[in-house]
């Protein structure tokens, strides 16, 4: 059960899966350090900037304006605690002259177009931001130097889906039958082809890596088409819950969880032995947590203290595919990251962060609140040692 402290005006009760002693994120690490993310307006990007800004890192971000209103980076008063820079990672010039003025050593890349009805109507946008922006930002870092660590998130979507029941893994083939899938296929690619050309050996100033995570969901996301968002507007009006593909299945995860896969990713790039890290890594739930839409819909409604029920949407329905999961092995073994909240207790945080938001409590707050209880068995062990 969640304990709420007006202290932390928080969360205050450990994730099921955290182990005493376990390395979360190294905030010695992070103390300090400059840091620039691009999509820094966006819902995962807010979240990692608040995270960064209560570590002591020196925080530069490059996004365009927030695309929704309200959003997470002007509810939780992100703008106080960093330089944000208003751009277009599709302007090469600006994302260069950004890069050399912030003096970053860890770049971290989620500018994106991240929804994938949009890219139906939107694709020649979709596949210009997310291809050619990548491209902006690995040449931007290759011109500016100075970058020690740049991680390049893509999506658990970048995976030729094949409709099959067990889970891919880094080296399944890549691919996409959508604008946004094959957008961030391609983004895959592009980052592979740097890395291999500009980025490469042991001596390299720069090591890349790109991360593909689950399908995020957390409170402080107001985007469209979105389950969860979709799911809290409805219940808010009192409307009912429309699901397009209610049997989807789809690795569902809280957003502090692939963040912190990212965070320790860029430290270990950080290191001097950092350039065995420079790969394609998968950030995923425990496998029996790839939930359905129409499970997790459900689920929400249940948290809310509503009966469950929701209606097919009516309308045409672009193609989306009905199974995927991804395996994280490869990071629990040689990242020693493991996905630490479970699906209830994601639901959990997520409805609840939502309702105190409705209620009048402060977004920042109820964000520092839950990343406090996510890093409760946090310890500061030192870089190098054994995880």
């Amino acid at each position: 059960m969640l304990r709420f402290s007006p202290r932390c005006r928080g969360f205050l009760h450990q994730p099921t899966h955290a182990r005493k002693g376990e390395v979360i994120v190294n905030a010695d690490f992070w103390r300090g350090r400059r840091v620039l993310v691009t999509g820094h307006t966006g819902f995962k990007g807010a979240w990692l900037c608040l995270w960064l800004q209560l570590m002591g890192a020196t925080v530069t971000g490059y996004a365009l304006p927030p695309a929704t209103q309200p959003n997470l980076f002007k509810a939780a008063r992100l703008g106080r605690g960093m330089r944000a820079v208003e751009g277009d990672v599709r302007d090469l010039d600006r994302l260069t002259a950004a890069l050399r003025e912030a003096r970053p050593e860890v770049v971290l890349h989620l500018a994106a177009q991240p929804i994938v009805r949009r890219s139906y109507e939107d694709p020649v946008g979709t596949f210009s931001t997310n291809i050619l922006g990548t491209v902006h930002l690995l040449e931007a870092v290759r011109r500016a130097g100075g970058v020690r660590s740049l991680v390049v998130v893509t999506s658990d979507k970048c995976y030729e889906n094949r409709e099959w029941l067990w889970s891919y893994r880094e080296k399944s083939a890549l691919g996409g039958r959508d604008p946004y899938s094959a957008s961030k296929a391609a983004a895959e690619l592009v980052t592979r082809a740097y890395r291999s050309s500009f980025f490469s050996g042991e001596d390299a100033e720069t090591r890349v890596a790109t991360a593909r995570a689950g399908n995020v969901v957390g409170g402080g996301d107001w985007a469209e088409d979105r389950l969860v968002p979709d799911t809290v507007r409805a219940l808010e009006a009192g409307r009912p819950v429309e699901l397009r593909y209610p049997g989807a299945i789809r690795p569902w995860q809280h957003v502090l969880d692939p963040l912190s896969g990212y965070l320790r990713l860029a430290e270990l790039l950080h290191r001097d032995e950092g350039a065995g890290f420079a790969d394609a890594w998968n950030f995923a739930p425990h496998e029996e947590d790839a939930r359905s839409v129409g499970w997790l819909a459900e689920r929400l409604q249940r948290a809310w203290g509503i009966e469950p029920t929701w209606q097919p949407q009516e309308g045409p329905r672009h193609h989306e595919h009905i199974f995927l999961k991804l395996d994280a092995t490869k990071a629990r073994v040689e990242l020693a990251w493991t996905s630490r909240l479970r699906i209830d207790e994601t639901v959990e945080w997520t409805v609840d962060w939502y309702r105190r938001f409705a209620a009048g409590e402060d977004a920042r707050s109820l964000c520092e609140g839950q990343i406090a209880a996510y890093a409760v068995s946090q310890v500061t062990t030192p870089a190098g040692s054994p995880a």
